[in-house]
């Protein structure tokens, strides 16, 4: 199970689902009168959705007076829909969110799911890579993610190398091509494929960006449709709290909350221990911040992380155009709908 997706270009994809739908943001409800709200993943359920399954196996969503309708991963991407108004809430991940944001999505994050980087560069131990710099010249299998290349160049170069590798779109046959041999290094999820590669009996050997002069970045975030939320604050209120109450009895609880994630999704996991040894990792490492509170966000990663994409022109406007100006960072999250 894949935990990130392949990222494709965001703007033609956002000015065509624009055309089939203008965004609603009025309350809708169904015949038991509960707010209607449609969640989009990002992928196939795993870890990183527990909190979600947690409130809903749990009941919160429905005690705050709201019916959660969770959308099936498709083609397109959780910001896509809630920018063309086919969802009201979903899965991203920082990077993706600001590349999609500066192109023009209406997209707000309102919620932190995981507080650090959770990949990380990852070799084979036996390989006699032992550090960054020997990446030079060596084969990359990625997935196509607008600021991975930018990533591992900084990585590189911050060790002493020159970040010259070749690089390879391959998506989730990534990892049997670092496996095989195919490809010298790929960038894991550690908390899944990484405990998975170890499962399977191989050993990696792991570089962490924050180790090599990278900023920190919230891994995975909760998006939100912004007229949405702007429209109905009270229903956006419940229901990110009630999420966030889902994430913080995971942190709390993590073999219980992975328990929910099974029994929510059956049929979807075939290594239970997997789940729940994930999402201990998760609890242990990433869910929390410093004070040890679940989903706030702050302006000093954001504007970190952003600083660096928009320095690196890897930021266009809804023109197609690499930003000249630098964006407001405090309007692409929001700790206002939080407990």
């Amino acid at each position: 199970m894949r935990l990130r997706r392949l990222f494709k270009p965001l703007l033609a994809t956002f000015v065509a689902l624009a055309l089939l739908t203008s965004g609603c943001t009025a309350v809708t409800a169904n015949t038991t009168g509960r707010t209607k709200i449609r969640f989009a993943l990002d992928w196939t359920p795993n870890t990183n959705h527990t909190g979600l399954y947690v409130a809903l196996q749990r009941g919160y969503f429905t005690a705050a007076g709201l019916d959660v309708e969770i959308l099936p991963y498709n083609q397109a991407l959780p910001d896509q829909l809630i920018d063309s108004g086919q969802a009201e809430f979903g899965i991203s991940f920082q990077s993706n969110a600001t590349v999609a944001k500066a192109s023009g999505a209406k997209i707000v994050s309102v919620l932190a799911v995981l507080q650090h980087w959770a990949s990380a560069i990852a070799v084979k131990a036996d390989s006699g890579i032992t550090r960054p710099a020997q990446l030079d010249g060596r084969t990359y299998a990625g997935f196509g993610e607008p600021a991975e290349k930018l990533e591992l160049q900084r990585v590189i170069q911050h060790d002493g190398g020159t970040g010259d590798f070749t690089s390879v779109t391959l998506g989730t046959s990534a990892y049997e091509a670092l496996y095989s041999g195919a490809a010298d290094f790929t960038v894991p999820f550690v908390a899944w494929e990484g405990l998975e590669a170890k499962r399977r009996g191989y050993d990696l050997r792991y570089f962490n960006y924050t180790d090599y002069g990278f900023p920190d970045v919230y891994s995975v975030v909760v998006d939100a449709s912004p007229d949405w939320v702007a429209a109905n604050p009270s229903a956006a209120k419940a229901f990110v709290q009630a999420l966030q109450r889902g994430y913080t009895e995971a942190a709390a609880d993590p073999s219980a909350a992975a328990n929910d994630l099974i029994a929510a999704n059956p049929g979807s996991f075939t290594d239970a221990e997997l789940v729940i040894e994930s999402q201990k990792m998760l609890a242990e490492k990433y869910l929390k911040d410093a004070s040890g509170t679940v989903g706030r966000q702050e302006l000093t990663r954001w504007s970190e992380f952003g600083k660096l994409l928009f320095e690196a022109g890897l930021l266009a406007g809804a023109d197609g155009n690499k930003l000249s100006t630098e964006p407001d960072w405090s309007q692409y999250f929001t700790n206002d709908y939080l407990g």
